[in-house]
């Protein structure tokens, strides 16, 4: 996957975070996010994602972020 590609999963993750906002408070907005990526990303979004994270994640918002880090969780 390309770095335009990591762009895409950089900004998806950030929108279904902003979109989900009502969800509740900051963990549960994370673990729903989290809950969405792991039914629909593929695992190789996911582990792309995760790797992102962990290297330099600046771009994430504080939603996705919390979000990536609950699926690191099951995924590392």
């Amino acid at each position: 996957m390309g770095h335009s590609q990591l762009d895409q999963l950089v900004s998806m993750a950030n929108q279904i975070a902003d979109n989900n906002k009502h969800q509740g408070d900051d963990n549960v907005v994370a673990e729903f996010v989290a809950s969405h990526l792991k039914c629909f990303w593929a695992r190789s979004m996911k582990q792309q994602i995760i790797e992102y994270s962990q290297t330099e994640a600046n771009q994430l918002n504080p939603d996705a972020a919390r979000a990536i880090a609950l699926l690191e969780k099951e995924y590392a």
